[in-house]
């Protein structure tokens, strides 16, 4: 479990592509307290530490991750959001993010507005129903307000401190990122749905 609140951008520092993706990320954080088997939301994918060393650790991605995120794009120096897994008592300062990735949405839009910058991304169908106005989001790990939704898209604002502690501060239009919706809303939605099912 995560909250959305990235303590670290690393990046990619080796990449080889076999059944599984190895990927090896450096990372400021003392990888020396990092126990195999750790799980590290890396740009909003949940991954399983398999191997540490001093400024760096390594994950692996399946061909499952691989087909619902973004990993695939990857290359050796892509940035990439970090954040350890919550502890019990850790300070929930963003919302509650699961790190299972739930589908890819694109920038369409990057847009200068006043000190911050808005970013309108597209919507995977599928999910858009999920995404309100003043509701959460995580994109490629990061905790965000939805600022405003259409049929197809939506806006978000990112504040400067935010563009330069993520990989926000270098995206672009076009790019692809993970979408996690609001695990509140995932279960309101099937709660819904099962109370509209007729009774048998």
């Amino acid at each position: 479990m995560f909250t959305g609140i990235v303590t670290d951008l690393g990046r990619v520092r080796r990449l080889n592509r076999g059944e599984l993706v190895d990927l090896t990320i450096a990372t400021a954080y003392d990888t020396a307290a990092i126990p195999l088997g750790a799980s590290i939301a890396c740009s909003g994918a949940c991954l399983t530490v398999v191997a540490v060393a001093p400024g760096e650790f390594s994950v692996q991605a399946s061909a499952e991750t691989l087909g619902c995120t973004t990993i695939g794009d990857w290359h050796e120096g892509t940035l990439v959001n970090l954040e350890k897994s919550l502890r019990l008592g850790d300070e929930l300062g963003g919302h509650l993010v699961s790190g299972h990735v739930d589908g890819i949405a694109r920038i369409v839009e990057r847009r200068p507005e006043a000190e911050s910058v808005r970013f309108f991304l597209e919507t995977p169908a599928a999910l858009a129903r999920f995404i309100a106005p003043k509701g959460s989001v995580a994109l490629d790990g990061v905790s965000l307000t939805v600022n405003e939704v259409s049929p197809t898209r939506f806006g978000v604002n990112i504040i400067p401190h935010t563009l330069g502690c993520t990989n926000f501060g270098a995206a672009a239009e076009g790019q692809r990122m993970n979408l996690e919706i609001d695990m509140i809303a995932r279960y309101v939605e099937k709660l819904l749905g099962s109370r509209a099912e007729p009774q048998q």
